[in-house]
């Protein structure tokens, strides 16, 4: 039976999965960091997550139906995690965030990459980005030759890291 929510108002149910510190940011490694194991979202958080929080997020995000949790076939002590299409449907919403925060918010130019290039990209790029979400996670097959948006993000980023090393 599901828990008693405090009204049935969409935005906060929605709050109600996603409103709290960490889950909208462990889904974001996943989707654009393509991080599927628990070391690598704990080693790689830039924002410096806490092991038992992560553990908490990653079981509460399987619970509520954003993730699944397998046992990865090349390692008997690993699980790997995938989105869910009710993850990969958030990609619209992560695409608005970023422009927002790009906006209103002193973002820095490697971190905020991505979002310009979704922003620019529009509704046509996240359906691209969600259609490579669902072949990645999901098996969905995609025609071949079909350019990775995963893949454009990453060179955008990694060129922003290291135009301003070698600057």
């Amino acid at each position: 039976m599901d828990a008693p929510h405090r009204s049935g108002c969409p935005i906060n149910l929605t709050l109600e999965i996603l409103g709290d510190r960490w889950s909208l940011i462990i889904i974001r490694d996943i989707m654009f960091g393509n991080r599927r194991h628990f070391r690598e979202l704990l080693q790689n958080s830039q924002e410096g997550i806490a092991s038992n929080i992560l553990a908490d997020r990653l079981k509460r995000l399987v619970e509520r139906g954003l993730l699944t949790r397998d046992d990865d076939p090349t390692h008997k002590q690993k699980a790997i995690y995938s989105l869910t299409e009710m993850a990969i449907e958030l990609v619209p919403l992560f695409a608005h965030m970023g422009a927002w925060g790009r906006k209103h918010l002193p973002v820095s130019e490697e971190l905020s990459i991505r979002a310009e290039l979704l922003e620019d990209g529009g509704p046509a790029l996240w359906e691209d980005f969600m259609d490579e979400l669902r072949a990645r996670h999901l098996g969905k097959i995609l025609p071949s030759g079909t350019p990775s948006v995963l893949g454009r993000l990453t060179e955008a980023y990694l060129k922003v890291v290291a135009r301003k090393k070698s600057a």
